[in-house]
């Protein structure tokens, strides 16, 4: 990999200072009336996918200085330095090789003397042949009942990955089966998971990489009491358990079969998991075929954004938008926003991967930043949104560049509903682009007085994605996207995007104050005086009857 320059050093960096003062004020309306092809020319396609890009306060020379950007920077030698499993995540001294997770069994990759590829595919046999015996009935449990009830207990990339997939696959799941997912360590999550369930039809997939989570030990100790309590036995939890872990002494000594512990690599990162074995429940939902199916488009995803031209590459192009609102237009956030019921989890799976992933302040070198990094990602679905927060994108003094993703095809066509829906989508994106004066408004013999009241002043910047239709293969697309996306704005930013340092404090801190929670006699406070205050009230309470 090359050394790039400190960020506000190079060339292109402080090309495009000079470019934004030039055009920052420009609006959309005057730059759609001196080239009203744009909307023809600013886009790109790719697996399934087209990006419409021309409605960003953008012209052709913002884009070639971007591209320049991202060459000065490296990105090209960065991307074929991950695809070849060099340790880019320095602070931990490892790859970062989710895309092996999705690369064909025909393929093979060397990283540190062993072919990851093979391993990913002893894995995923494993998966299939389980998801099978479940699937069909082969597998039963402790009194010989069929599963009926899948529940995966995780916390972070475990969790949210899962839950969304199979949110999103829903459709293509298997409808006689019943899937609920455990992640915070509030017992409410777990009460109102295993409700209505009987533990003889129940199988818990127990997903952490060390066995060691707090949070997700203490939900799966509380489902192994359940069990138990239940069916009687400490020999039930063989055939209600099955971990995702690569801790077999901690796995067997909670009695699950060795054999039914699932395995992946410290090279998978929690948010980049959803692919590997953390993806169990959604294979046993949707079926090994259709898992393929998702993986086939995760790795044509990978592929589009290892060859493509950096002009015409879909995640660098909607990673350097990033950059260019972020670090330009001071923009501190980015509307997701799905025009799919399917895609409702879509924008709560984006926050962990964008911003655990960027949410950094230092250099992969360890010098402090001094531009912003790592936006806030947040969003609902269609046409949701519209009724509750779309009013402060319109009319409120923050700019948020938003992402509306759409489909031609609704998997459940009912009347007009889908056109309605679709139509939004399109009007959304015209209205926050191009807004509506003062002269237009007065134009509708709207009072005087109420006209400033209803002038949007347009703007606002969308990226508008359009699809054929949700089927597996496009969710591992659109997901692989938005994962190369980050990678892009990282490598921009000089930052390691694969670690999360930031997530440790809090639970190392959170394992002290517990016992001293727990504890029946006062204990010995040494934190600070908000903390200590905080604590001793919580006993009180506590006490209280």
């Amino acid at each position: 990999m090359i050394a790039a320059p400190p960020l506000r050093e190079r060339k292109a960096w402080q090309a495009l200072e000079h470019h934004h003062a030039e055009i920052g004020r420009r609006t959309l309306r005057e730059l759609f009336a001196a080239d009203p092809e744009r909307g023809e020319r600013l886009t790109a396609e790719a697996e399934g996918i087209y990006l419409d890009y021309s409605k960003h306060r953008i012209t052709d020379e913002t884009m070639r200085l971007l591209i320049e950007l991202a060459e000065e920077s490296g990105l090209p030698q960065r991307r074929a330095a991950m695809f070849a499993g060099e340790h880019i995540n320095v602070s931990e001294d490892r790859a970062a090789l989710h895309v092996a997770l999705r690369m064909p069994a025909t393929e093979s990759l060397v990283v540190d003397g062993t072919d990851v590829v093979t391993e990913v595919h002893k894995v995923l046999r494993q998966m299939r042949a389980f998801a099978g015996k479940v699937r069909s009935g082969t597998w039963t449990g402790y009194t010989g009942k069929r599963i009926r009830n899948i529940i995966n207990v995780g916390i972070g990339g475990s969790d949210l990955g899962p839950v969304m997939a199979y949110e999103a696959l829903r459709y293509y799941s298997d409808r006689d089966m019943t899937f609920r997912f455990v992640s915070n360590v509030d017992s409410t999550d777990f009460a109102e998971a295993t409700r209505g369930l009987a533990a003889d039809e129940t199988l818990f997939i127990i997903s952490s990489k060390t066995f060691g989570t707090l949070e997700t030990l203490t939900n799966a100790q509380s489902a192994r009491d359940w069990v138990v309590s239940q069916l009687g036995s400490e020999d039930a939890v063989a055939r209600h358990f099955v971990a995702v872990s690569t801790n077999a002494e901690k796995v067997a000594a909670f009695g699950i079969d060795t054999a039914n512990m699932f395995g992946f690599w410290d090279w998978v990162g929690g948010r980049y998991s959803m692919d590997s074995a953390i993806g169990l429940s959604t294979m046993i939902a949707i079926g090994p075929d259709n898992f393929d199916e998702m993986l086939a488009g995760f790795h044509a995803m990978d592929e589009h954004f290892r060859h493509a031209p950096l002009a015409a590459n879909l995640p660098v192009i909607m990673g350097l938008l990033c950059v260019w609102y972020g670090d330009f237009f001071d923009a501190q956030t980015v509307g997701v926003m799905p025009y799919d019921q399917y895609l409702k989890r879509f924008p709560a799976y984006l926050q962990q991967l964008t911003m655990e992933s960027n949410g950094k302040h230092v250099t992969l070198t360890g010098e402090r930043v001094d531009y912003p990094t790592g936006a806030v990602f947040w969003g609902e679905p269609g046409t949701n949104g519209q009724h509750s927060f779309y009013q402060l994108i319109h009319q409120g003094t923050r700019l948020i560049p938003v992402d509306l993703i759409g489909f031609a095809q609704s998997l459940n066509p009912i009347r007009n509903h889908h056109d309605i829906l679709s139509s939004n989508v399109f009007a959304q994106a015209q209205a926050l682009a191009f807004g509506k004066t003062e002269e237009e408004v007065r134009a509708e013999g709207t009072p005087e007085h109420v006209v400033p009241h209803r002038v949007m002043e347009g703007n606002r910047p969308t990226s508008v994605l359009l699809a054929k239709v949700l089927t597996p293969r496009l969710l591992g697309s659109l997901v692989a996207l938005y994962e190369h996306s980050v990678f892009t704005q990282g490598t921009i930013w000089q930052i390691d995007s694969f670690d999360q340092w930031g997530v440790e404090l809090g639970k190392a801190l959170a394992n002290q104050i517990a016992p001293e929670l727990e504890s029946a006699a006062e204990p010995e406070l040494s934190h600070d005086s908000s903390t200590n205050t905080l604590i001793r009230r919580y006993r009180r309470l506590k006490a209280m009857s």
